[in-house]
């Protein structure tokens, strides 16, 4: 099978475009062949050895965390999903990646693709969606009349946990770049303060949520803009528990732990037009270079995807 992979740490030239056995299927497995690959920051960083320390990989590695395809074959313990199924997932991290034609995946980890969106929209969701969905749903537990703050409303986190907090009936806040202010509005944010020219901290207070996906000094100063009994919750460092002590709310810190069966409920809210996907930019496999190109500027609105079979490849089942 076609993959890009690398055999070494180091810096885009690490990519690799070739040939590669097609993976080995357990039985608890599902074989999905790919139609689509999200492209995620954890990507170039595990490509740069950031978390060899967190994830010692065997090469060569494939990376990419979040697919979309058909499955082609299932694992003999596997129930409830068949040959042919159109499925989306955010694979085991620990495992071989999702930037190649063929990927296994253990069956817990994947859902049904909606049926009103395409591959490169389904493979756009898993990653990003889910750690939205942990954050808001079942760290902070968020609720109808609360207010929540998200920062990096434009990024691929940030523009699906704008949508759910929505759904699930907040009142949203935002900040993003002035550029993306009406970007991010069109997704939901009752209110987007563009960072270049206002501080966020000066103008919000009383909120029950922040969700932090940006770190440093903007997790620092969220802590003045929540009530007493609030919550900071950061996908990038552990919030300080001296400050939170301080200011009287609570915090939570997480790395994804990828499920099935809530990539399920992400698919539901997407058929029911609650969740749409955001696609910034669609890359061929073999120009995944310029993909983790444009990732590493951060400046991505949305997702990138990489395309592993065009339109006409999957109309007609090409492997």
């Amino acid at each position: 099978m076609k993959a890009v992979y690398i055999e070494g740490y180091g810096g885009k030239d690490q990519l690799k475009f070739g040939e590669l056995p097609i993976p080995a299927v357990g039985p608890n497995d599902v074989l999905i062949k790919a139609y689509a690959a999200g492209v995620n920051p954890v990507d170039w960083k595990i490509r740069e050895g950031y978390l060899r320390g967190f994830l010692p990989y065997q090469f060569p590695l494939i990376l990419g965390w979040d697919v979309a395809g058909v499955i082609a074959e299932v694992g003999e313990q596997v129930q409830g999903f068949h040959v042919g199924d159109e499925v989306f997932s955010r694979p085991a991290t620990e495992r071989n990646g999702t930037y190649a034609e063929y990927v296994s995946v253990d069956a817990a980890l994947v859902a049904r693709k909606p049926g009103n969106i395409s591959f490169e929209e389904a493979a756009s969701v898993p990653l990003t969606g889910l750690t939205a969905w942990e954050a808001l749903h079942e760290i902070a537990k968020v609720s109808a009349g609360q207010r929540v703050l998200i920062h990096g409303g434009a990024g691929g986190v940030g523009i699906y946990a704008i949508q759910l907090a929505k759904a699930f009936g907040a009142y949203v806040a935002a900040t993003a770049s002035g550029a993306n202010v009406e970007f991010v509005k069109s997704y939901g944010a009752d209110q987007v303060i563009d960072y270049t020219k206002e501080a966020f901290e000066t103008i919000l207070s009383g909120y029950d949520v922040v969700f932090d996906t940006i770190g440093g000094d903007v997790q620092t100063k969220s802590f003045t803009v929540l009530s007493k009994g609030g919550i900071l919750v950061s996908i990038v460092s552990q919030p300080d528990e001296q400050l939170a002590e301080q200011h009287g709310i609570r915090t939570g810190y997480f790395f994804l732990q990828p499920d099935g069966e809530k990539l399920a409920r992400l698919g539901q809210l997407i058929e029911e037009g609650k969740l749409r996907p955001v696609v910034s930019a669609v890359f061929p496999l073999e120009e995944t270079a310029q993909a983790h190109e444009l990732s590493e500027t951060h400046h991505a609105k949305g997702k990138i995807v990489l395309s592993i079979r065009n339109a006409k490849q999957q109309a007609q089942g090409s492997s």
